[in-house]
């Protein structure tokens, strides 16, 4: 059974769904039921029904890929920084706005809650939600089969959701290096620690 996330944004992207799919499912009754209020209702529908899409999909994705988040782990190659990252994020100034972004389940990047190891892997875990939260995003284009004359908006649409789900990707590739470097500090510093109890307990043996 899947538990709802009670978190503040999700309780937002929750509304957004239920108002959206009502809403939406109100104007397609009315403009293809009696043909009421012509165009304007229909793009009412198509509209909300748009970002219902967006929201529904991303959540559901999201507990799918929970089936398969052991198999995730942040020292796997994807996952890996490369030379051209660092440089990069610095021209688009990520340090400055990384904090405020929407964070679905901001629990899961307490250190107060969970170990660095958990985090770097839930970092990995949520950067392969965004990635395939991007194809969600083109999949949109695909309402253009059906609704012809909106294709322009909904490549727009598409265009859109993919940039806002690149932030996620961005924040977690830029903060993940930094959790795995505290990481192996600390895994150093236990070390460290096991190899001078042992000398210790040898000390006192001979």
């Amino acid at each position: 059974m899947i538990k709802l996330n009670n978190s503040g944004p999700a309780r937002f992207m929750y509304t957004v769904i239920a108002i959206c799919l009502v809403t939406s499912i109100t104007c397609f009754t009315m403009f293809y039921g009696s043909k009421a209020g012509g165009k304007p209702v229909l793009y009412t529908g198509i509209v909300t029904f748009t970002i219902m899409y967006h929201f529904w999909v991303r959540i559901i994705m999201g507990n799918v890929s929970k089936l398969f988040r052991n198999k995730i782990k942040y020292d796997q190659w994807w996952f890996q920084e490369h030379s051209f990252e660092k440089p990069l994020y610095k021209l688009l100034q990520v340090k400055k706005w990384k904090d405020k972004a929407f964070t679905y389940n901001p629990g899961d990047f307490d250190l107060k809650e969970k170990s660095l190891d958990e985090i770097a892997n839930i970092m990995a875990k949520s950067e392969v939600d965004h990635w395939i939260n991007e194809c969600i995003s083109i999949s949109t284009m695909f309402f253009s089969l059906i609704w012809p004359k909106l294709t322009a908006a909904f490549i727009i649409s598409a265009i859109c959701a993919m940039i806002f789900d690149s932030q996620f990707i961005i924040i977690q590739r830029y903060n993940r290096p930094r959790i795995v470097k505290a990481l192996e500090h600390k895994n150093r510093v236990q070390e460290k620690a096991e190899e001078t109890n042992e000398e210790e307990a040898k000390e006192s043996e001979e």
